[in-house]
């Protein structure tokens, strides 16, 4: 009874709650050993003790499971695993598991602040992480604000970390991945969290392979204006990397940057630049989930993680609002849509069917200088001097636009390698367009390089 409301806080709407430093109970400890590793195999659940558990704390414990399994130190999984030993009645193995972790990740002030409330949880009832008396007594403008900061990371981490047992599948992000790019960027605004996924080559969904909370602009909402303090929504790519000893502190161990403003952007007059995916400023482990002027931040461990992951020019990074997850069935049914409208335009290219080719773009089409109708008199005048053409696509992608970042249209975005023979002109290109829904029918919105 003595800790049941701080179960229910943490576990089972989990964590509301987090922290600052609790000094008095920790930094005054003698230095202690990390654990052994045949200590670290004894701390788990039995099959009695799981079976105590609500189906979803289960499922939560078993991909805690998997993820340290792959990575023992991944630090958040070691946080919640703590937490549902104490919730399971295994206080002293819970302060054991937080021990070892704050003595490997020792700027992680939220493990530090767990461990200090596991602590006073044996003398005294808890109501919620960082609620002691003795944080109380030390409570100060300062202090609360810190306090504060701490919850939401806390409950920014359990949302990221819980998103992915909701039986959500595949994301509407990843349509079609042309085999040059082999790992895909996804940032969900809505749960502080960024998933890594490996392309399964062609004809099958992506992967999950890797997840990390991230930290956002200060502001909500789709960024606009130059200094807004909002972090963008779009399909944008990973343009270069700038390495640590070129940044300030407060950027961590690297940065990735991204091509903010991209032609959507750039179409609605949006401004701003450098947004980029970064580290953390090294005198702290991570920052609460609002806290950058537009960037999407990471821990520099996981910052580092990730790199083997990006391939500067190539790697896609689709920044949402809130991440759309479809059924396999409905997946496929967006592909052959989108590959079978490609087609379609393709070949009445080829053939010079001008009315089938041209009624391929949406009425609000632009490209460059042109509009609809001054595209279609351009492409008239050209296509007037063919005798033959040859037109093929390869290395087709398809991604998913954020209706955030789109003004909530249905939006595709797609790239592709065009090569182009006739009998006055060759030439290979990269190409993309931007898909939107017209009657039913996809259409082209923008057609550019």
């Amino acid at each position: 009874m003595l800790r049941r409301g701080f179960v229910i806080f943490v576990i089972n709407l989990l964590l509301i709650a987090t922290v600052v430093s609790v000094w008095a109970l920790w930094r005054n400890q003698p230095p202690e050993t990390e654990l052994d590793p045949a200590e670290k195999g004894k701390l788990q659940l039995t099959t009695d003790s799981l079976q105590k558990l609500l189906p979803r704390q289960q499922a939560l414990y078993q991909r805690l499971q998997q993820r340290l399994q792959g990575n023992p130190d991944d630090h958040e999984a070691s946080l919640l695993k703590a937490l549902l030993f104490f919730q399971n009645d295994r206080l002293d193995d819970a302060i054991l598991i937080l021990r070892d972790l704050t003595k490997r990740a020792p700027k992680f002030q939220l493990a530090h602040l767990v461990y200090g409330d596991l602590l006073v949880a044996r003398f005294e009832r808890l109501e919620q992480l960082g609620g002691t008396d003795l944080l109380a007594a030390l409570d100060s403008t300062r202090n609360g604000r810190e306090i504060e900061n701490l919850r939401r990371e806390a409950q920014a981490r359990l949302r990221g970390y819980l998103a992915l047992l909701q039986g959500q599948k595949i994301p509407a992000a990843f349509i079609a991945l042309d085999p040059s790019i082999k790992y895909a960027l996804l940032v969900d605004k809505a749960s502080n969290r960024l998933y890594i996924f490996r392309n399964a080559g062609t004809g099958l969904p992506p992967q999950l392979v890797d997840d990390y909370y991230v930290v956002l602009g200060q502001k909500s909402g789709n960024k606009y204006r130059k200094g807004d303090l909002k972090t963008p929504s779009g399909v944008y790519f990973v343009t270069g990397h700038i390495s640590d000893d070129e940044l300030p502190i407060q950027y961590g161990t690297g940065a990735f940057p991204v091509n903010y403003p991209n032609a959507y952007d750039r179409h609605l007059e949006k401004t701003g630049y450098g947004i980029w995916l970064h580290g953390t400023d090294k005198t702290l482990y991570s920052r609460p989930p609002r806290d950058t002027e537009g960037c999407v931040a990471l821990t520099n461990d996981e910052l580092l993680r990730i790199g083997r992951y990006i391939e500067p020019g190539v790697t896609p990074v689709v920044i949402s609002g809130q991440v759309e997850w479809i059924s396999g069935r409905q997946w496929l049914d967006r592909n052959i849509e989108l590959q079978s409208m490609l087609e379609d335009w393709r070949g009445s290219w080829e053939r010079v069917d001008l009315a089938d080719y041209l009624g391929s773009y949406a009425a609000d089409f632009w490209s460059g200088r042109y509009d609809l109708d001054s595209w279609k008199a351009y492409k008239t005048r050209v296509l007037r001097w063919k005798t033959s053409q040859s037109i093929s696509l390869r290395g087709i992608s398809l991604f998913g636009y954020p209706t955030e970042g789109s003004e909530g249209r249905k939006m595709v975005v797609a790239t592709f390698v065009q090569r182009y023979r006739s009998n006055n002109y060759n030439g290979d290109m990269q190409k993309k367009l931007y898909l939107v829904k017209d009657q039913r029918r996809c259409k082209i919105l923008y057609e550019g390089r």
